[in-house]
């Protein structure tokens, strides 16, 4: 979730999912170049007038309005102080970030794969009703913030496409085998005695190493801003490109063999509460949060049992994008309606070609 930080208020808005960016093979340009011909993002959302041109994704103009409205908006959810020198120090971060939006955004377009505005509405409602507010009180929030409803509304249309892509290409070909199980019981076994770290993570990647240095740079004022009082959550949300953004960053609790190389040094030689400078990785920078930390002593939540049940929805490989929207409004409904095992085998009869599975007791440290 997104914390909204202000005087006297605080909100609190869910991303939808974070993804690394999509930049192999598609020109992008900055300030006053020209770029190759490429699809335009879906939605007016996306159409900028250009007051001053910031970049050009594909032939799409990313104006300097946009920019400023997406700045205003990240420090509006990350509790960062709204001075000249932090937008400064943001500026080019943030600039990457939108530019990964539009190439999803055009992509998405390019698959047919869209987001309906009662979508969209229906999003913006959840957010406001676990903020305990109404729409209308976050829409003034972000106005006194200097940035506009559309700006959100926004980055929710290219979350919830970009997570429907994801799904489509790569949902039917994630699976896991009963190999890869036994081999992860059989580490945290082994490992049953070893310390535990509470984990938050920030990933900032590039794909030109060329860019290293910039983005170290980059990674490195996030740091400081964090050190200085931005939540890290809120950071994550809005910076990371690990899947772990939609959480904040929040890994949950891991041995240190679950950590890349290089974090996995660090990580043993932090105590809790502190936060890492940029960690190089192959293809980027880790700052990580250490929570809390045990030794090895007391309950392992990684061995915590739970009743697992799998229900299916199915969709068509070749649906149309009405077909796409209609399913994933039913499985919104369905995941709402739920708070057990017997609800959802009762509720998913209610749905055409809705099945479950069979129950299963597993431990967390299986999933």
């Amino acid at each position: 979730m997104y914390a909204f930080h202000a005087p006297k208020r605080t909100f609190r808005l869910s991303r939808l999912i974070p993804v690394a960016a999509f930049m192999t093979g598609l020109a992008v340009l900055t300030a006053g170049t020209a770029t190759a011909q490429g699809a335009a993002a879906p939605g007016a959302a996306l159409t900028s007038d250009t007051q001053g041109i910031a970049a050009i994704v594909n032939d799409q103009v990313i104006s300097s309005y946009d920019l400023d409205q997406r700045i205003n908006l990240v420090l509006l959810s990350s509790g960062i102080p709204n001075t000249p020198e932090n937008v400064s120090r943001i500026r080019g971060q943030v600039l990457r970030s939108l530019v990964d939006e539009y190439l999803k955004a055009q992509e998405a377009q390019r698959l047919n794969v869209s987001i309906t505005q009662e979508e969209i509405d229906e999003t913006f409602r959840r957010i406001a009703q676990r903020s305990n507010m109404t729409p209308e009180q976050i829409t003034e929030m972000l106005k006194e913030g200097g940035v506009a409803r559309s700006t959100l509304e926004q980055q929710i249309n290219v979350d919830m496409a970009w997570n429907r892509v994801v799904q489509r290409q790569f949902g039917p070909q994630v699976t896991v085998g009963e190999n890869e199980i036994d081999e992860v019981m059989r580490r945290l076994e082994e490992e049953s005695g070893e310390p535990r770290y509470l984990v938050s993570e920030i990933l900032i990647s590039f794909d030109n190493p060329g860019h290293a240095d910039e983005i170290s740079a980059g990674a490195q004022r996030l740091a400081d801003q964090i050190r200085q009082g931005a939540p890290f959550d809120a950071v994550a949300r809005q910076f990371s490109q690990s899947a772990s953004a939609a959480n904040g960053g929040d890994i949950g609790w891991v041995h240190s063999s679950q950590l890349p190389d290089g974090v996995r040094q660090v990580v043993t030689q932090m105590q809790p509460d502190m936060v890492s400078d940029p960690i190089r990785t192959l293809n980027g920078f880790y700052i990580i949060a250490l929570r809390a930390m045990q030794t090895g002593t007391g309950a392992d939540p990684m061995r915590d049992q739970y009743e697992l049940m799998q229900v299916l929805l199915p969709l068509a490989p070749d649906a149309d994008p009405q077909a796409v929207n209609r399913r994933a409004r039913e499985v919104n409904e369905f995941r709402n309606s739920i708070s057990s095992c017997d609800d959802a085998e009762q509720q998913i009869r209610k749905y055409v070609s809705g099945t479950s599975g069979p129950r299963q007791q597993v431990i967390a440290g299986q999933l």
